[in-house]
């Protein structure tokens, strides 16, 4: 295999060449490395690279794993031992800056990493570095005013996505295999969806979100962004709660195929898709309806107030936390005038009506369980977004004759599901006729993580579906 065939490689795959020896985590840990020199100049991926620690790391891994069998010092951790991977830079990292994307804290070094970060190291992963990402975590599509626009792999002229931009773009482009980002709002499946990659949003509770800085914790979720199921599965793995008697997260715990049943919701999650996004999500239903999955429609209530509930959960709990870190309104010249703005917002959000919107929460979690459960559904199945990746700066976008808000279009299929704080993922399912990624997303119920990614797996078998971005694979 040459360079470019090794860093567009599964975990697995790469797995198994450490264990023959065919590759070591050191020479892999160098290619990476290289690449990320070379091509994160055009992309804008990585605010901040790690090669020490990173090379640090692939030599104890390569110590660990390459030492005589019986010998002293022969350790292998499992899947994940000696693989690159990067970390979205609002993730606590001990004696490596953590800036959130934003000025503020340009200069910030934990003393401490965060508990995923301590669980992936206890996994042998190598850290490359910190992924560029909207500032805060407060934006769809990683549009950086300080340190820069995240570009996205398949047209350099388009959003990577946010806020975990820097992340998905990183994944597709090939400079790390797999990466650990933030969803609040679609945070993680949005950029999967734009830049063609795997992206999974876990359930309350399944990941710690300790040291993680906040934009909303009521809403928040850390999750894997990666170039397949597999190997989403591999990331999420060591990172995830699992109960005593639970059954593992595939593939380990899959252990027969058979037919799912997928709801595919009427209204709000179609109404405003681009024929390009509704062509492909209806053309990748009709592949697997073929052989493992049954289709119904479903209506599901509340669904119509989940958009204002979220967005005043969210402008509430960020400002507070604004607040009580000394920043907002103290260094208010320091944001971005997007964040500026959404954080000001924030101010206005009266108690009666936060409250009001937690009830929907409530509401809603209450109301897609039972329309779940009365339909005997495995899943709902719909677009990721609405539109594929929208050029940097544009603010609008219109469908059959209608303009819409580039952000709201892109959040709104995605924020349910926190809202909910039920689990979902997405994977690739077409291309634009521009060669753009289109998105698909499966949203499960509560402990539902097992049954999404062994449902992932049979969409992304069906699909076939392996490309990479030409200028970068």
């Amino acid at each position: 295999m040459n360079d470019a065939d090794l860093a567009f490689a599964s975990i697995e795959q790469i797995g198994r060449l450490f264990r023959k020896r065919k590759v070591s985590p050191v020479e892999l840990a160098k290619i990476m490395l290289g690449r990320i020199e070379r091509l994160n100049p055009q992309l804008n991926a990585f605010l901040t690279v790690t090669p020490e620690l990173a090379l640090k790391q692939a030599k104890q891994a390569e110590n660990e794993l390459f030492a005589p069998r019986g010998r002293k010092g022969r350790r292998d951790r499992g899947p994940l031992h000696g693989i690159p991977i990067s970390l979205k830079d609002n993730i606590y990292t001990k004696d490596v800056r953590t800036t959130a994307g934003s000025a503020i804290l340009k200069d910030f070094v934990p003393l401490h990493d965060a508990k995923v970060v301590a669980q992936l190291k206890e996994a042998g992963v190598v850290i490359l570095g910190k992924t560029n990402m909207h500032e805060f975590a407060y934006g769809v599509t990683s549009n950086n005013p300080h340190y820069g626009a995240v570009r996205n792999p398949w047209n350099l002229k388009c959003v990577a996505g946010g806020s975990s931009g820097g992340s998905a773009a990183a994944v597709a482009a090939g400079l790390c295999h797999g990466s650990i980002g933030t969803d609040t709002g679609g945070s993680i499946r949005i950029p999967s969806a734009l830049c063609g990659v795997v992206g999974v949003k876990p359930g309350t509770g399944r990941v710690s979100a300790a040291d993680v800085i906040p934009l909303s914790p009521t809403l928040d979720f850390v999750g894997p962004l990666a170039r397949s199921v597999r190997d989403a599965a591999l990331l999420l793995d060591p990172i995830f709660a699992r109960g005593k008697r639970e059954r593992l997260l595939w593939p380990a715990g899959r252990t027969k195929a058979r037919r799912y049943r997928l709801g595919v919701p009427k209204g709000f999650f179609v109404e405003n898709n681009s024929l390009e996004v509704e062509y492909a999500f209806r053309m990748a239903l009709r592949n697997v309806q073929k052989r493992s999955a049954t289709l119904c429609e479903i209506e599901i209530p509340v669904l119509g107030e989940t958009e204002d509930a979220g967005n005043q959960i969210a402008w509430a709990e960020a400002t507070h936390f604004h607040r009580q870190a000394g920043w907002f309104p103290a260094r208010i010249e320091e944001y971005g005038e997007d964040v500026r703005t959404r954080l000001q917002a924030g101010t206005k959000v009266s108690a009666t009506t936060y409250l009001r919107a937690l009830e929907v929460r409530d509401k809603f979690l209450q109301a897609i369980h039972l329309a779940m459960e009365g339909a005997e559904l495995d899943a709902l199945a719909v677009p990721t977004t609405p539109i594929t990746a929208p050029r940097i700066g544009q603010e609008g976008v219109e469908i059959l004759g209608r303009e819409y808000s580039t952000r709201a279009l892109l959040l709104r299929n995605n924020r349910p599901a926190n809202l909910a704080g039920i689990p979902a993922i997405t994977i690739p399912c077409g291309f634009s006729e521009a060669g753009l990624p289109i998105g698909l997303q499966l949203i499960g119920a509560v402990t539902d993580e097992p049954v999404l990614l062994e449902l992932a797996f049979v969409f992304e078998a069906e699909l076939a579906q392996e490309r990479w971005p030409p200028d970068f694979a």
